[in-house]
């Protein structure tokens, strides 16, 4: 919150061939007791940015600590953990558009989830770019965030709490003067939390007079929401 202190931390965890894992740590400080509480705990794939066409290959990590080794050896599980989920998400994808027969909730009350689509349209400023010309990735993570946290606001009538991003993954780059266009909506509600997906595209001015977008992120977003005695509220049953 605003006034509290708070400490990033940063490492290499592992250098694959021509990719790295970076993990992050954020923890909150009490300024009296210098005590520190945990508030997120994030894993960020890199790739060095070439300078021709081959990708740049890296220099394995040199591990110092028991800590070091043992987040080098858990960052090769997340790297299948996250191979493996793409190619569930993919399976699954093909499966359902050969059915072409989707099922839908009939329950009473159930909330069609047309009500929770949102839409936006920022326009890339040097401030939100870093010194490639690229956006930031945090920029474009806190444009999302803004628009998916509208969508689940409309399913519980509150303030939804972030509670993690699932599959953030970077498709493709945008850059100063592209106009982004953010689609967020309610994918399915889980009694006491509710997934948001949303996926951005980009323009530059010629695509845009073509109306033809860049894929450039797609993020699930998981939020909760509480009420004034800080109790979870339960999300109503949606109709896609």
């Amino acid at each position: 919150r605003v006034g509290q202190v708070i400490a990033i931390r940063t490492k290499v965890n592992r250098a694959f061939k021509t990719s790295m894992e970076v993990g992050i740590k954020v923890t909150v400080q009490d300024v009296l007791t210098n005590a520190e509480k945990i508030v997120s705990v994030a894993y960020a794939t890199y790739v060095a940015k070439p300078v021709g066409a081959e990708k740049v290959e890296l220099k394995p990590v040199q591990l110092l600590f028991a800590e070091d080794h043992l987040e080098h050896n858990l960052a090769i599980e997340r790297r299948r953990t996250r191979l493996g989920y793409v190619q569930v998400f993919q399976k699954l994808m093909q499966e359902s558009n050969k059915e072409g027969d989707f099922s839908t909730c009939e329950e009473e009350g159930a909330v069609s989830t047309e009500h929770t689509h949102v839409q936006s349209t920022e326009l890339v400023l040097p401030p939100h770019a870093n010194h490639h010309g690229n956006t930031f990735g945090g920029q474009i993570m806190a444009w999302m965030q803004t628009v998916a946290s509208i969508s689940a606001s409309r399913l519980c009538r509150s303030h939804p709490i972030l509670k993690a991003v699932n599959m953030f993954k970077f498709w493709g780059p945008s850059f100063v003067g592209d106009r982004l266009v953010f689609n967020a909506i309610v994918n399915n509600t889980f009694h006491n939390s509710v997934e948001v997906g949303v996926r951005v595209e980009a323009y530059n001015c010629e695509e845009w007079i073509k109306d033809q977008p860049r894929h450039i992120n797609s993020a699930f977003l998981i939020f909760n929401a509480v009420d004034d005695k800080g109790e979870l509220l339960t999300f109503p049953r949606v109709k896609p």
